[in-house]
């Protein structure tokens, strides 16, 4: 696994990473906001070809726009990141998906759970983003376009963009070439 904006603060144990995201760090790409971030924490391996990444995130969101979950990413002007983020003091299941403008899609979660699973199928030239309360049931948030037959980088993302940042822990992340 290899470091893009490494955090001061983590550690690695086996099926498990912590990491305090540090503030005034994001990835986002232009919309609404007229501004460039790539910034934030992100944890990653190569891979080619189709693939189910998954991961159970839990954090410690305290700040607007804290986030945490899955990134796929080919470069900085084509990504997807999925995971909780904290908007209004609430966490919200969140998907941005970036080509050369990021787009963004939330699903309020009022009960603010303490850990989510996060899963990313990639096929041919789309990828499916599902969660999960439980790691049985799945909900599919949103499927997207992402181009085929090129490798990316998947793993772990963190940032806090207007906070001063916040823990978050990482379990189980694993990646399953399906191709």
């Amino acid at each position: 696994m290899i470091w893009y904006n490494k955090p001061a603060i983590w550690s690695e144990e086996r099926d498990w990473l912590y990491l305090r995201a540090e503030g005034d760090t994001d990835f986002w790409r232009v919309t609404h906001y007229d501004f460039i971030r790539d910034n934030g924490h992100f944890y990653y391996r190569e891979q080619a070809g189709d693939f189910v990444a998954s991961v159970k995130v839990s954090g410690q969101y305290k700040n607007q726009y804290d986030q945490a979950g899955l990134m796929l990413r080919l470069d900085n002007h084509n990504w997807i990141k999925t995971g909780i983020e904290y908007v209004d003091e609430q966490q919200q299941v969140s998907a941005v998906v970036t080509r050369e403008f990021s787009d963004w899609s939330v699903c309020p979660q009022p009960h603010n759970p303490p850990f989510v699973y996060f899963r990313l199928t990639r096929q041919n030239n789309s990828v499916r983003i599902d969660y999960s309360f439980d790691d049985f049931t799945y909900q599919m948030l949103r499927l997207a376009y992402f181009p085929a037959d090129v490798s990316v980088q998947i793993g772990l993302m963190a940032a806090a963009p207007d906070g001063g940042g916040f823990d978050v822990t990482f379990e189980q992340f694993s990646v399953l070439d399906i191709s």
